[in-house]
C-alpha cells in the first residue's frame, strides 16, 4: 500500500496548478471524479463527468462549478440537511464531527484503490470512504467502512454507500419497476422539490418492483444518443434506498445505500461496517453511453464468467410444469438436441421422498431424487444428455423449505419467525424462508450444492430460484439485542454461501431466479452468471421488460426465452418468428413443449438455433445501440449490437402496435463506422419477398444518417438483419 501525504501531493500539483493542492483526481478511461482532501478538514466533493487532467484541476475552480460540498455528510453538527451517516455514541450523543486523517492509494491489477480515511474530532469513531476506478472501464465504485473504539456499542441509524450532489438545470431521472410478470419497466421524471426516494423492502428479492439503479440526465429530458448522463448501481441484493433530496440549494442530493428500516445495526468495538459498492459512470453519449459503461464493466467481471458464451437451452417448466418423468425428460432432451440446442434444464418437481414435489406446497429443502418419478436418478438424465451431444441442468430453491417437509419437521427453528408467533407462509401456503443469518443453514445449503455436485459432477447449469419474501420479521439465531441486523445478515449469509460454492465450483453456470426478475443486481451477479428477467415469457412484454433490463445490464446475463402460443401468462398468440427474434436480443432458450410443436416449426426452430449460434458473440459480447423505444409509442423498437471493432453488427426492428394507417418510422441505425462499408443479409426469414436492401452494400454513415425503410405489414412483424463490414 503507498500512502501519500498530502504536502507531497501538492509539491506535485504545484508545478501546474498551486490553486489545486490538496486535491484528489479520481480518473477512468474517460471519467474524471475531484475531491478537496486536506489532513484535518472535511472530505469534499468538487466535480464528477468528463475526464480532465492533471492541470485542468484548477480550472474547476475558476470556472466556479466546483461543487465544495461534503463528499460523505453525517448527521449531528449540520442537522437541517439529509445525511450520509447517522449513529448514536455509546453515551447517547447523536452528532458527528469528521475530518480527515490519512489518504492511501493502492493498485491491483484492475483498478487503482482511494482510501480517504476520517475521524471523529472527539470520539474514536472513524469513516474510511473507498473509491475504486476501474482501469479497463468507465467506473468508479464507491462504499464506506465504519468502525469504532468507543467503551460500548455505537448504534448505526442511517449508512448510505456514498453521497452525489447533482447541480439543478433541468435534472431528469431514468429507473426500472415493475411486479411479478411485469417486471423492470422504464420510468422517465423530472426532479422536483422534495423528497424522490425508490426502494425496496422484499427482505430476499430487490428488483421485482424497482431497481437499486438509475440514471441521471443533467441537461435535460434523457436521450438515447446524447447528453450528458450519470448512471448509478447499487451492488446489493437486499432491501434498499435511493433517495433525492431537492431542497432550497443549487443541488439535488442523491444518496444510495441499505435501506434503514428495521436495520439499525448495533456496532461492536473494533468491528467494521462495509457498505454496498456504489457504482458510479459518466457518458456524454446519452442513456445508451452509460448502459455500454455499465455492460462493458459487468462482462469484465462484475458478472461472473462475463466473457464466456452462453449456451442455447430448453427448459422444462412451461413445458411440463410439475410432472417430471424420466421418459419425459428424455423426450425433451432428444428434441432440444436435434433443434441444435446445446443444454436442458430440468425444472421444479424433480426431488421429495416422504412428501413428493407435485405442486409448489412442498418438499423444499428435501433434496433427494423423487425415485417414482426418476428411477435411475439423475445420474441416468446426465448420461442421457451425453448421448444427445447436450449439457444437463436443474432447477433448485435452497434458501426456502415448507411447512410441508421433513426438513421443516427437524429443524422448525431454521425458519424466519418471531418467538412466540405463527408462522406466516407464503407461496402454496406452505412456503417459508430460512434464516440465512444462521451458520447452520448457511452450511445446510452450501452442502445441499455440494453434494448435488460431488454425486452428479456432469451437471453443467444450475437455475437458483427464491420464490418469497422475508415475512414474520424476526431471527431465532440473532441475539435480541440484534433482531434489527436480520435483513443484512440474511444477504451477508448469502454471499457467504454463493462464495464457498465459487471456490469449488467455478466454472458452474448458475442462474438467478426469484420469481421471475427479483434479482437482477450487482449485489448477487459477482458469483452468478445469469439472471431470469421474468416469468413471463410473452414476446411484447418482454420487448418492453428487456428494453428496461439492458439500461443496467448485458445481453450475456439476459436470460430470453422462446414461449408458446398461446402464450401461458397472457394468452396471446404469436408467430414463432416474432418470439424468436426477440428471444435473440439476449441470452436465447426456449421454455415449451417441443413434442407439441408441428414439423415447420421445429424446422424454423433449427435455422434460427444455428443463426444465433453465428451471431451470438456479437449479441453477447457486443456493444448495444438502442434505436427507436417501444416506449415512445411510435408503434415499433429496434435496437442493434456492434463489435468494438465495428466490423459486424445485427440489427432487430418489432412491431409493436398494429392498425389500419400505421405509417412506420425509419429506421436508422448507430454505433457503425461512417466510412466502413457494410453488406446487409437478413435473417430468420420467412418464406416472404425479398428486401430491396438484401445482399447490397452501404457505408456507415448512410445507415446512420438516413436510414432504411423495413416494411413490418403484419400484426407482430419483425426483422433481424446482420451487417458484415466489405473491404
Amino acid at each position: 500500500m503507498k500512502k501519500i501525504q498530502l504536502l507531497a501531493l501538492g509539491l506535485l500539483l504545484s508545478v501546474v496548478m498551486f490553486a489545486a493542492e490538496g486535491d484528489l483526481l479520481i480518473s477512468t478511461k474517460n471519467t474524471s471524479l475531484v475531491l478537496s482532501a486536506r489532513v484535518g478538514e472535511e472530505l469534499q466533493f468538487i466535480y464528477y463527468g468528463e475526464k480532465i487532467s492533471l492541470n485542468e484541476v484548477s480550472q474547476i475552480y475558476d470556472t466556479g462549478v466546483a461543487a465544495n460540498r461534503p463528499a460523505y455528510p453525517v448527521f449531528g453538527i449540520e442537522c437541517s440537511s439529509e445525511a450520509a451517516l447517522q449513529v448514536q455514541h455509546a453515551d447517547g450523543n447523536l452528532s458527528l464531527d469528521m475530518v480527515i486523517s490519512d489518504i492511501n492509494e493502492r493498485e491491483s491489477d484492475k483498478a487503482t484503490f482511494t482510501e480517504i480515511t476520517m475521524n471523529d474530532k472527539i470520539y474514536p469513531f472513524e469513516i474510511k470512504v473507498v473509491y475504486k476506478s476501474y482501469k479497463n472501464s468507465d467506473i468508479i465504485e464507491t462504499w464506506s467502512e465504519i468502525m469504532h473504539n468507543e467503551k460500548g456499542d455505537v448504534k448505526l441509524q442511517q449508512f448510505a454507500s456514498a453521497y452525489l450532489p447533482i447541480r439543478k438545470n433541468d435534472v431528469w431521472i431514468s429507473h426500472l419497476y415493475g411486479s411479478w410478470a411485469n417486471e423492470s419497466r422504464v420510468v422517465t421524471e423530472p426532479l422536483q422539490p422534495g423528497m424522490k426516494v425508490i426502494k425496496n423492502k422484499d427482505g430476499v428479492r430487490n428488483s421485482h418492483t424497482d431497481h437499486a439503479e438509475v440514471m441521471i440526465s443533467l441537461n435535460g429530458k434523457p436521450q438515447e444518443q446524447e447528453g450528458q448522463v450519470i448512471g448509478a448501481a447499487l451492488c446489493w441484493g437486499g432491501n434498499f434506498r435511493l433517495r433525492f433530496d431537492t431542497d432550497d440549494s443549487n443541488y439535488h442530493s442523491f444518496f444510495a445505500g441499505i435501506n434503514e428500516d428495521a436495520s439499525e445495526y448495533i456496532l461492536e468495538a473494533n468491528e467494521v461496517f462495509v457498505t454496498p459498492e456504489l457504482a458510479l459512470t459518466y457518458s456524454n453519449d446519452g442513456l445508451g453511453g452509460v448502459s455500454r459503461n455499465f455492460h462493458e464493466w459487468a462482462r469484465n467481471g462484475k458478472i461472473h464468467g462475463g466473457k464466456q458464451k452462453r449456451d442455447i437451452l430448453l427448459n422444462s417448466w412451461e413445458g411440463v410444469y410439475f410432472d417430471i418423468s424420466e421418459q419425459g425428460m428424455e423426450q425433451m432432451m432428444e428434441d432440444i438436441a436435434d433443434m441444435g440446442g446445446e443444454l436442458f434444464v430440468m425444472d421444479d418437481g424433480w426431488f421429495g421422498n416422504k412428501y413428493q414435489r407435485n405442486s409448489d406446497n412442498s418438499s423444499l429443502g428435501d433434496w433427494v431424487v423423487d425415485k417414482n418419478k426418476l428411477p435411475n436418478g439423475i445420474d441416468a438424465l446426465v448420461q442421457s444428455s451425453e448421448k444427445n451431444d447436450i449439457k444437463f441442468g436443474i432447477w433448485v430453491e435452497p434458501e426456502m423449505t415448507n411447512t410441508v417437509s421433513e426438513l421443516y419437521e427437524k429443524h422448525p427453528d431454521w425458519i424466519i419467525c418471531q418467538p412466540n408467533r405463527e408462522p406466516r407462509p407464503g407461496r402454496g401456503g406452505t412456503q417459508l424462508v430460512l434464516d440465512l443469518s444462521n451458520p447452520q443453514v448457511q452450511d445446510f445449503i452450501y452442502t445441499t450444492i455440494d453434494n448435488l455436485m460431488t454425486r452428479n459432477p456432469d451437471i453443467a447449469y444450475i437455475k437458483w430460484d427464491a420464490n418469497m419474501n422475508i415475512a414474520n420479521y424476526g431471527s431465532s439465531y440473532l441475539p435480541a439485542g440484534k433482531q434489527s441486523h436480520l435483513y443484512i445478515d440474511y444477504h451477508r449469509g448469502f454471499r457467504k454461501i454463493m462464495e464457498r460454492i465459487r471456490a469449488k465450483y467455478p466454472d458452474l453456470v448458475i442462474q438467478a431466479c426469484a420469481s421471475g426478475g427479483g434479482r437482477a443486481n450487482y449485489g448477487v451477479l459477482p458469483n452468478f452468471d445469469e439472471f431470469w428477467v421474468s416469468d413471463n415469457t410473452e414476446a411484447l412484454q418482454r420487448i418492453y421488460m428487456q428494453w428496461g433490463v439492458s439500461y443496467f445490464y448485458p445481453a450475456v446475463a439476459m436470460a430470453s426465452h422462446v414461449g408458446s402460443s398461446p402464450n401461458h401468462q397472457t394468452g396471446r398468440i404469436m408467430p414463432l418468428k416474432f418470439r424468436f427474434d426477440v428471444a435473440m436480443t439476449g441470452r436465447l432458450g426456449m421454455e415449451m413443449q417441443p413434442k407439441d410443436m408441428t414439423n415447420e416449426e421445429k424446422d424454423f426452430s433449427r435455422e434460427a438455433i444455428n443463426t444465433y449460434k453465428e451471431i451470438r458473440q456479437v449479441i453477447q459480447q457486443g456493444d448495444l445501440y438502442r434505436l427507436i423505444s417501444p416506449y415512445d409509442d411510435k408503434g415499433v423498437a429496434s435496437l442493434m449490437y456492434c463489435t468494438p471493432e465495428k466490423d459486424r453488427a445485427v440489427f432487430f426492428a418489432f412491431k409493436t402496435e398494429h392498425y389500419h394507417g400505421q405509417v412506420i418510422p425509419r429506421f436508422r441505425m448507430s454505433g457503425l463506422d461512417k466510412n466502413k462499408r457494410y453488406r446487409i443479409v437478413e435473417i430468420n426469414k420467412e418464406d416472404k419477398e425479398t428486401l430491396s436492401i438484401e445482399g447490397k452494400v452501404f457505408r456507415g454513415n448512410l445507415l446512420m444518417e438516413l436510414g432504411i425503410e423495413l416494411p413490418l405489414a403484419d400484426e407482430y412483424s419483425s426483422r433481424v438483419l446482420q451487417l458484415y463490414e466489405m473491404n
